[in-house]
């Protein structure tokens, strides 16, 4: 596991270095703005999605700059995300990896409008690969993915139904939905840009899809199981979010030991899907240590 640690803090420095050649330049008339979106971007987090996205590129021989911009959208399009979900509208909360969330620090109005801002930004900024890739096909395929698994098909239909359900009682297909598109979709979507970006197959996509879909579910459970049982100052945010907002999960149907019981099965299904794909070997080991730390962190 340590392996895996070093190599993660040395592709979260590079993922780093990336996202901060797109942020926004100042402007005197949007200078809170600009501070709240840097804010965001930088006040830490793992960098799971564009770290993914590089990985994928790699695994299939991806070489050049092209997936940078893609990187660097995709943290935005996640940040912008959670910024959203912070809200006193969604889940109230005040604390985000430690830190007063955005909304806390700069005001509700503010909060709103940097989320707005990071979603749009997302999108140019990915736009950007356009400029790396003068054939351009590749780049049009990831973005079909990037709009596909982060809006209503995707990430954004997950939160919505997220937030309808809250407090319900609802079906374990709705459950399951949920976790599918919230968390599922981001880490799909960011597996197959990379994929894609490299000039994977769509059959090779497909096995990607749906290692993305196993692991992006077992995230999601291992989440489930932090937030009542993790180290509050580790996860840098309060436990027992899911029980007050009476939240339907895995862990409340299923139970410790099943959950768990599901992460181990899901791991090893999308490790197999990984050994099978005939990748860069050393790129091969890299994301399946990845999937294990995904699978079985602390926070």
């Amino acid at each position: 596991m340590m392996k895996i640690l070093t190599e993660l803090d040395k592709r979260t420095d590079f993922v780093n270095s990336i996202i901060k050649g797109y942020l926004p330049a100042h402007c005197e008339y949007n200078d809170e703005l600009i501070n709240a979106i840097e804010y965001s971007l930088m006040c830490g987090g793992k960098r799971l999605r564009p770290i993914l996205i590089d990985s994928f590129y790699r695994l299939f021989g991806g070489l050049g700059e092209v997936v940078r911009p893609f990187m660097a959208a995709m943290e935005m399009l996640h940040t912008y995300s959670l910024v959203h979900d912070d809200l006193p509208a969604i889940d109230n909360d005040d604390l985000r990896r430690g830190m007063p969330t955005t909304h806390v620090k700069y005001g509700e109005a503010v909060g709103v409008l940097c989320g707005d801002a990071l979603l749009h930004l997302a999108y140019e900024t990915a736009m950007k690969a356009f400029d790396c890739d003068a054939d351009g096909t590749d780049v049009i395929r990831a973005l079909r993915i990037f709009g596909d698994k982060t809006g209503l098909s995707g990430m954004l239909g997950g939160q919505s139904a997220d937030v309808i359900a809250t407090g319900k009682d609802i079906s374990d297909d709705c459950m399951q939905y949920i976790y599918r598109l919230k968390t599922g979709a981001l880490i799909e979507g960011s597996m197959m840009i990379g994929a894609a970006l490299a000039k994977a197959s769509e059959s090779e996509l497909s096995n990607v899809c749906k290692a993305g879909e196993l692991i992006g579910i077992a995230f999601q459970i291992r989440d489930d199981i932090l937030d009542i049982y993790g180290d509050e100052s580790a996860l840098g945010k309060p436990l027992n979010s899911d029980e007050r907002n009476h939240k339907k999960t895995y862990l409340s149907v299923f139970g410790l030991e099943r959950a768990q019981e599901i992460i181990d099965s899901y791991s090893r299904e999308a490790t197999d899907i990984i050994r099978s794909l005939d990748g860069d070997s050393a790129e091969e080991e890299f994301i399946i240590g990845l999937f294990e730390y995904l699978c079985y962190r602390d926070r």
